[in-house]
């Protein structure tokens, strides 16, 4: 059995016979404007269970019903990998966080770093972003969106077994090469992205005393933070994800 082309996320639990009542945004959408009427079917994730085909059984424009039938997908959940970025400009953000959600992470975590421009997000932008980008990517997890905090303040409550790859665009030093981070798939790992300023020398010089960071190159030209943090994760899961 193959899911549908129309996925959704709900906050429900998802099990054979299980009864969904949308949302009114939701049922807005399917049933105004992707039209589907009762006795359609759509698919549905929610992050616990994997993917679920569903009957339409009401379909009213303000508070539709459906029933699951059977799974089609077993939740697939990505590599245990944070993006650490310092927001940028709106749509950019939207973008890293859309990107981040299809190539796969766990978490992702807004900093706010010294050169940080952007220093307002909107939580619930965010979340809406991730869902819908896992929604059109067929994946079955969506990644939380953790609180913006200051940089300083999450390395120094930092878990002691989750490594760092640090995005160093300085060319100070010798950056690690990825063939010598320490391999390990089932090692927790974080992304960091610096803003569009770079890293202050103080955060550059905390991060390379961090025991856990290992810095990295992404190349002889600057990148924009929304290209870097496509290169970083492609790099990383090339290396240590789930793309192998």
């Amino acid at each position: 059995m193959t899911g549908s082309k129309i996925r959704l996320y709900v906050d429900h639990d998802l099990a054979p016979g299980q009864s969904i009542a949308l949302t009114r945004e939701q049922s807005n959408y399917l049933f105004a404007v992707m039209r589907l009427e009762a006795g359609g079917r759509v698919s549905l994730i929610n992050s616990r269970d994997g993917e679920y085909l569903a009957d339409i059984v009401v379909a009213n424009k303000k508070n539709g019903i459906l029933v699951c039938q059977d799974q089609v997908k077993p939740l697939l959940l990505p590599p245990d990998l944070w993006l650490m970025f310092a927001p940028v400009k709106k749509d950019r953000t939207a973008f890293i966080v859309e990107k981040a959600t299809e190539m796969g992470v766990r978490e992702i975590v807004p900093v706010m770093t010294e050169y940080t421009h952007f220093d307002r997000i909107r939580w619930d932008k965010m979340d809406l972003q991730a869902v819908e980008a896992a929604e059109q990517c067929g994946g079955t997890y969506v990644p939380g969106i953790e609180p913006m905090e200051k940089l300083s303040d999450v390395l120094a409550n930092w878990p002691a077994d989750r490594q760092i790859l640090f995005c160093d665009e300085s060319k100070v030093g010798e950056p690690t090469s990825l063939k010598e981070l320490p391999v390990d798939n089932d090692a927790p790992w974080a992304v960091l992205i610096g803003p569009e300023g770079g890293f202050s020398e103080e955060e550059r010089d905390a991060l390379r005393a961090h025991p856990n960071a290992h810095a990295i190159s992404l190349g002889p030209r600057v990148l924009r933070a929304e290209t870097a943090a496509i290169a970083a994760l492609t790099l990383w899961q090339t290396q240590l994800g789930d793309w192998g």
